[in-house]
């Protein structure tokens, strides 16, 4: 019998763009799931076979005394749910950020530990500092203070992983946390205002005529990880991860904004020229995982490369969201 087999594995934020294919790969894997989702429109944003086989619980995480219910009779909380945008947003946002996103984390670790749950932890590469060797070890996750574009975003994950280790120290849990990189994929967020930079560029590209305009220099790097390698990675540190501290889940490779701009338009067929706006925030100057530990702990390596990544990205849009 494998380690999913029958787990009874509570996942927060279900419905959301990671959540969606993380509970997916958990019924496939045998997982018992239950998820969490604000409202039965946001349950059903994203419609696939193993819906039928999620136990869905609808309401606010926010709630400590929902939270406690809903980890009742569980094994293992698999902690999704954040509130975060692209770089304008965070900009714009910092406070709020950081707030909802620390607070929901504390009323689900409190209710863990009421009812003795394992714990699983998705931080963020936003962690990192904006100055970090490049590629960028496990043990710079709290060198400086995080990159300023999404300070708020970096602190909470930061207070996150402190909290973490903190309840695993005096309560004796069994906690793991997962730091990830870039995600990208289908169900990603393309709304203009709050998307990230992939599925910005998807949408600028396909509604531009003549000339993409990009934010920044386009000399900014990032390690872009697929969504279903994110989901996996996830569900290997919780099985396989040794110990308490933030193991990196990312791609070995690292990707200019102006190249990852010019590999779509590529993709799209269109014919466009890109014109660089350097007067707009370009966030972290370069991402690149560093993925020693992962490979050597858990035997992790991201599967999907870029390219073939952006064409399923672009296939979505396409049928989705711009359809």
């Amino acid at each position: 019998m494998g380690f999913w087999t029958g787990k009874k594995v509570l996942v927060t934020g279900g419905s959301g763009f990671i959540g969606s294919h993380l509970c997916e790969l958990l019924v496939e894997a045998g997982a018992r799931v239950s998820a969490t989702a604000s409202s039965e429109r946001s349950r059903d944003r994203f419609l696939h076979p193993s819906h039928a086989d999620i136990d869905w619980r609808i309401g606010d995480l926010a709630d400590p005394g929902w939270c406690r219910q809903v980890c009742e009779g569980q094994e293992l909380l698999m902690h999704l749910a954040a509130r975060v945008g692209g770089i304008a947003y965070n900009i714009a946002h910092p406070a709020s950020i950081f707030r909802a996103n620390l607070e929901v984390f504390m009323n689900c670790m409190e209710a863990a530990r009421h009812h003795g749950l394992d714990v699983l932890v998705t931080s963020s590469a936003c962690v990192y500092p904006r100055h970090c060797a490049i590629p960028t070890p496990e043990s710079e996750g709290f060198r400086d203070r995080p990159e300023p574009t999404n300070e708020g975003y970096g602190w909470a994950k930061r207070m996150e992983e402190f909290l973490a280790q903190a309840y695993a120290s005096e309560h004796g849990m069994h906690v793991r946390v997962a730091r990830p990189y870039n995600a990208y994929g289908p169900r990603d967020n393309f709304d203009p205002e709050s998307s990230h930079v992939i599925p910005a560029l998807i949408r600028r590209v396909f509604e531009a005529e003549g000339e993409l305009v990009v934010w920044g220099d386009g000399s900014a790097s990032r390690s872009f990880l697929y969504v279903s390698d994110f989901a996996r990675g996830l569900m290997e540190v919780a099985e396989k991860s040794p110990q308490v501290e933030a193991i990196n889940i990312g791609a070995d490779e690292e990707t200019t904004i102006a190249e990852t701009a010019q590999m779509i338009i590529e993709l799209s067929g269109r014919e466009l020229e890109i014109h660089f706006d350097p007067t707009k925030p370009k966030g972290q100057p370069r991402r690149h995982c560093d993925t020693s530990l992962s490979e050597e702990l858990i035997g992790y390596r991201a599967a999907v490369p870029l390219r073939e990544g952006l064409r399923r990205s672009i296939d979505y849009f396409l049928e989705h969201v711009r359809s």
